[in-house]
């Protein structure tokens, strides 16, 4: 028998996939979950347990959290990235490492195909076929969702003839969770006016006193959090489990997916929208102007790159070295305020704060130049519009 390997999450597609591959393909099915942070080992333990009740034959669990993180987290958090200024890229981040470790186990097991959950109108099925056509060209690509055009309440249909109750109320929603952040997709988000509930999000308020933390941050990474050090990865995670519950980082990305259409989609991701602002923050402080904005046009570039699957495109590593360069500096502590569903940056140290220099203070006063060194460069400084609208002066 032809063997497939599933890249399975435990959700209603990847269920339902399991069961189409082995009934109407006839395939051997072996099951890869390649978690980037969203599952407890409690968690993954069941999702095991569930494959194999599902007929999978041979089923593993691939914990990937710090090579995501050195390979792109990082990066993310160098360049403040956030899709059109809202989204911190939590899942479109992953989607990238997660095939590549699909390929690498179905290269493993000898398996003649690959499968994913995937429908035909998103931006994952890009994400995972790009790279599986990338790296392994020679293994041919089944997405059943996708090919069928099936709606939710038709896989729960199928599940339920071949002996699989799924909760139809549990299916509503699509949940996507990694250290990252969490994506929440469900009928209210295929409309352009409907808000989420508030229960459709994984993590409900549980604290409503606000409190003040401090971010330590070492060349732009997160080395500590109120004066304990330990490992980003692990920060990231104590961060959200904190912040997580003053349900910091709701919102709605609307965006254009890659396929040109429009998509609209909700997420949580409490630790990565206090780390990317805290991050900001420190910047500007200790880089320059012309640092600041070069690192932002670059990174803009890198986080739609990622976001569109072109993670193994050269270019990606030229950025990267660029953004790294850049926090030679960004080192020094934020305080932050959490506060139900909001948060406040207070303030930042940091021995590169170049606020704290000798040439003077802004709106106060000048220490190294005198009344008539401003007038004169300002004087100068105004040339060229002098220039031209003394050439044109009916221009205004």
């Amino acid at each position: 028998m032809e063997k497939v390997v599933l890249a399975y999450s435990g959700g209603l597609d990847t269920s339902y996939c399991v069961k189409y591959l082995i009934h109407e393909k006839n395939l051997e099915v072996h099951t890869i979950l390649v978690n980037t942070g969203g599952f407890s080992e409690k968690e993954l333990e069941e999702t095991e347990k569930r494959a194999y009740e599902l007929g999978s034959k041979d089923h593993v669990n691939k914990t990937i959290l710090d090579d995501f993180y050195n390979k792109a987290i990082k990066y993310l958090i160098f360049g403040n990235v956030l899709k059109n200024n809202t989204y911190p890229l939590s899942v479109s981040a992953e989607r990238i490492f997660q095939a590549i470790e699909v390929i690498n186990y179905a290269k493993k097991v000898g398996a003649k195909y690959i499968a994913h959950g995937s429908t035909g109108a998103g931006n994952d099925q890009i994400r995972f076929d790009v790279i599986f056509q990338t790296l392994a060209p020679e293994i041919e690509i089944i997405t059943p969702i996708r090919d069928l055009k099936l709606s939710r309440q038709e896989e729960v249909t199928y599940l339920e003839k071949h002996g699989v109750h799924y909760s139809w109320e549990k299916a509503q929603y699509s949940i996507n969770k990694g250290i990252w952040g969490t994506s929440v997709g469900g009928k209210e988000t295929l409309t352009s006016h409907s808000a989420l509930p508030d229960t459709a999000y994984p993590s409900q308020l549980k604290k409503e006193k606000e409190e003040t933390i401090t971010l330590h941050f070492e060349k732009g990474e997160l080395t500590g959090l109120d004066g304990v050090q330990d490992t980003p990865v692990k920060n990231i995670q104590k961060l959200e489990e904190l912040a997580s519950a003053f349900a910091i980082g709701r919102d709605i990305h609307v965006g254009d997916t890659i396929i040109g259409i429009k998509g609209r989609v909700g997420f949580e991701a409490a630790a990565p929208m206090i780390i990317i602002k805290a991050h900001h923050l420190l910047e500007k402080h200790v880089l320059t102007k012309w640092q600041q904005y070069w690192k932002e046009q670059l990174a803009n570039w890198y986080g739609m790159l990622l976001h569109e699957g072109n993670y193994l495109d050269p270019v990606m590593r030229n950025i990267e070295v660029f953004m790294e360069d850049a926090q030679k500096s960004v080192t020094g502590d934020v305080k932050v305020k959490l506060k139900p569903y909001h948060f406040i940056l207070e303030g930042i140290e940091s021995d590169y704060d170049m606020m704290k220099s000798d040439f003077g203070q802004y709106g106060e006063m000048n220490n190294s130049w005198t009344s008539d060194d401003a007038k004169g460069f300002i004087k100068i400084y105004g040339n060229a519009n002098k220039i031209y609208h003394n050439v044109n002066p009916n221009e205004l």
